[in-house]
């Protein structure tokens, strides 16, 4: 693997999209530049201080954009798309750039074609799956998966009930398992966190930096996401040694191994057994944890995230 230090230091503009995810990025070593607005909507927010930036990050008023140096574009979203035509300078918009997408096709699954295209461009996903199913539409593409600083082994487990964190939803519903999170609460002791988690009877949101530590007093973490990528809380809560319990949806079957580091299942019933076991047993908790954590630290590490998306700039940028 390439140290870091091997590469081109860029300057990058990006959208501040998913905090958690730019986090991520912005350990990246390049300088990172994100467009804001007074009025702080989507996309354009005040970095804040809940995440503890870096220096390399730099937050911009979205009007100085089209007067900055910069190397590379980085879109995540089709509002980003629409906004570079009036925020970026003809040059900026002709920059190698990357969308990364971080879903999978919402509607016509595996039959809808993204709508980025750039001569210049790199379609990355966050996992496998979304990639097979979207259609690229000719568009070159990657894969880069989740990559998250190491909490370390935090692990308590003391309290005998699972842990859920999905952001609104019972505002985004069956996509996101908000029907079976409904059901396994009703079958087995657990709490939801994220935002709007108050709709279903939650907890509330909890401050970024402190949700691994929050996570950690719980005997396991349950996913009852349907349809949606990977989530970045899943793979935290995986490196702080919880075990994973899951719908076996998407990219996850692809993560846990059921049995040894976690369980996923299509049925709810068995969910809701294999959960209740594991509120019965500490140390099958404990055991399946850590061995989680082990399959995280190999596969989601941060510093083969930097890695990759190192070689995907070197790619875009060597190539232009």
């Amino acid at each position: 693997m390439s140290h870091p230090d091997d590469f081109e230091r860029l300057r990058i503009l990006v959208w501040h999209v998913h905090g958690n995810y730019l986090y991520s990025l912005t350990q990246a070593p390049h300088d990172f530049y994100v467009p804001q607005t007074v009025d702080g909507k989507p996309g354009y927010g005040a970095l804040g201080t809940k995440i503890p930036w870096g220096t390399n990050v730099h937050g911009v008023p979205a009007e100085q954009i089209r007067d900055l140096d910069i190397d590379l574009v980085v879109y995540q979203s089709s509002e980003n798309l629409a906004d570079a035509a009036m925020l970026l300078s003809q040059v900026q918009r002709r920059l190698p750039c990357v969308y990364i997408e971080h879903n999978p096709p919402a509607l016509l699954a595996a039959e809808t074609v993204h709508e980025f295209r750039h001569e210049r461009g790199l379609l990355v996903h966050v996992t496998p799956y979304n990639a097979v199913m979207w259609d690229a539409g000719g568009m070159p593409q990657r894969v880069v998966e989740h990559g998250l600083p190491d909490p370390g082994l935090l692990y308590r487990g003391d309290l005998a009930r699972g842990i859920v964190v999905v952001n609104h939803l019972m505002r985004r519903g069956r996509r996101v398992g908000a029907d079976l999170y409904t059901e396994a609460a009703a079958q087995v002791p657990m709490d939801l966190i994220g935002m709007g988690s108050e709709d279903a009877g939650g907890l509330g949101e909890i401050p970024n930096m402190e949700v691994a530590a929050f996570m950690a007093r719980y005997r396991c973490f349950f996913s009852p996401v349907r349809y949606a990528s990977l989530g970045l809380s899943l793979v935290e809560a995986m490196l702080c040694g919880l075990p994973v319990v899951g719908f076996a949806a998407t990219e996850l079957p692809c993560v846990i191994t059921s049995g040894r580091d976690g369980y996923v299942d299509s049925r709810p019933q068995r969910l809701h057994e294999v959960l209740r076991q594991l509120l019965q047993d500490p140390e099958l908790a404990r055991e399946w944890g850590r061995a989680g954590r082990r399959t995280a630290l190999r596969r989601f590490s941060i510093s083969r995230f930097v890695a990759d998306w190192n070689r995907v700039f070197t790619t875009l940028t060597e190539t232009s």
